[in-house]
């Protein structure tokens, strides 16, 4: 009895624990407002919006301006009106798109600066009076709950209070001036409910399109030799000024089937401290080891020496010489060594840091006909990662490499101290094991990503368990 209360504690405690535990996303990417700003200009100008604004139809907007229900307004209203031969927009542009953070810090309030001419014709005058209106619309994103969970959307577009501008460009003879002046009294009311009716879809739509666009570009694969990684959206949130995406990642085979998920996970994530970088990719420690291992896989390698590398072979002679002579006594030209990787290796990352730890097995052979090695040592070895980047690639090289550990499995040729080899059995693994890895490494690994946001080329860094992408230094594609 009592050793049933106490594993009913034991399940409670780790239940509880598990509920405290975070989970962390397999990787983050936090979009800027930079990067929303291009994105929505881009997205506005597919759209056509600057012909929107262009084609309101200031005319009969006015027209139907309520006159405050007074008959001797309205008659003042039709009787200038019955002045103007047309009024429309005759140029138009759409500046760079604000995006700010809101009080409410789940919203992004963006501003949207509009800049147009318009004229309009009257009997009165045989040029055409030209005004300037400038305004703004507002916006605000925010989290939309649905059944199929939270998602961002942009509502509440709108005029934003306030803004509206509206000037004459040349200065008018004292009998069209008041008309002039009454036309744009009546702009006034009649432009924020164009900018609402008419705008303001144009610009929701184009929030949804660029929404899904980016979507499309965090899921476009990610090339790992035959195989890829693939990223999809696990959640959204607003952090700030920027919109934070959670993602899950799956590796897929080369026929598309999924070989390895990953999801929310007591796994550490550390994030980088947000800065001013338009964007920003951190893919946790476990995702990378899982692409490197597709790129590494475990293998066997076996050299035939003599061959290949002479004075190596020499002193591998040499070395076993010590320990055993009737046995160095036996290799001949054709002596072997096989290096087998058992498993894949494995990144530790720390603070701007990384290496790779590997556990390799060694065997030599006297000739090429024999089956049995002279013995088999285990090696627990580690290296310095250097990661770089080429453009949009992410690029990896293994540094050194050096014997931590080592171990006789397996002797033909009596025991012996394996530390006698330690040495050598380095030297087999830098110059035989890191020049093949690094060759499997060298084509980097392409992120469609970077120049799908804009840039050309990636910057990288390292949290103590976290891998990190940015934009690099250079400028935006045109």
């Amino acid at each position: 009895m009592a050793c049933s209360r106490t594993l009913a504690l034991l399940c409670s405690l780790l239940a509880a624990t598990l509920v405290r535990a975070t989970l962390n996303p397999p990787a983050i990417l936090r979009l800027g407002p930079e990067i929303l700003q291009e994105r929505l200009t881009l997205e506005l100008k597919d759209h056509d919006a600057v012909n929107i604004l262009e084609q309101l139809p200031l005319l009969s907007a006015v027209r139907d301006e309520p006159a405050g229900g007074i008959p001797i307004l309205g008659n003042l209203v039709n009787s200038v009106l019955n002045h103007i031969v047309w009024l429309k927009v005759t140029s138009a542009n759409i500046l760079q798109p604000q995006v700010l953070p809101s009080a409410d810090d789940q919203e992004l309030t963006v501003k949207i600066p509009l800049d147009m001419v318009a004229g309009f014709n009257t009997p009165l005058v045989k040029t055409i009076v030209e005004m300037h209106m400038e305004t703004e619309a507002q916006a605000t994103i925010r989290m939309k709950t649905s059944r199929t969970g939270q998602s961002l959307t942009l509502s509440s577009c709108s005029n934003s209070h306030g803004s509206l501008r509206i000037s004459l460009l040349q200065k008018l003879s004292f009998m069209v001036n008041p008309l002039a002046n009454k036309v744009m009294s009546l702009l006034m009311p009649a432009l924020p409910k164009l900018v609402k009716s008419q705008l303001c879809p144009v610009i929701e739509q184009a929030f949804e399109d660029m929404h899904m666009d980016l979507l499309r570009l965090v899921r476009e694969p990610v090339s790992l030799g035959y195989d890829h990684l693939e990223f999809d959206l696990l959640s959204s949130a607003i952090k700030g000024n920027a919109i934070q995406l959670s993602l899950e990642a799956h590796l897929l085979d080369s026929r598309g089937d999924v070989t390895k998920s990953f999801g929310m996970s007591a796994v550490s994530l550390t994030l980088p401290a947000p800065d001013s970088a338009p964007f920003c990719l951190t893919v946790r420690q476990d995702v990378v080891n899982a692409a490197i291992a597709v790129l590494l896989p475990p293998e066997e390698l076996m050299v035939l020496l003599d061959y290949v590398l002479p004075e190596l072979a020499r002193r591998v002679k040499s070395s076993i010489k010590v320990i055993n002579e009737k046995a160095a006594d036996q290799m001949r030209h054709t002596q072997i060594v096989k290096i087998l990787t058992q498993e894949t290796p494995e990144l530790l990352l720390d603070q701007g840091n990384a290496k790779v730890v590997q556990m390799i097995v060694l065997e030599v052979f006297a000739t090429n006909e024999v089956r049995r090695p002279f013995f088999t040592l285990g090696i627990e070895a580690s290296s310095e990662a250097q990661f770089y980047t080429k453009g949009d690639r992410l690029m990896l090289n293994i540094n050194e490499i050096s014997s931590n550990r080592i171990h006789l499995m397996n002797s033909d040729i009596g025991l012996f101290n394996p530390e006698l080899l330690k040495d050598i059995a380095t030297e087999l693994l830098v110059s035989v094991l890191l020049p093949n890895e690094n060759g499997k490494l060298r084509s980097g690994i392409p992120l469609s990503m970077v120049k799908g946001l804009g840039f050309k080329e990636a910057s990288w860094s390292l949290t103590k368990d976290a891998l990190v992408v940015k934009p690099g230094p250079s400028p935006l594609v045109q």
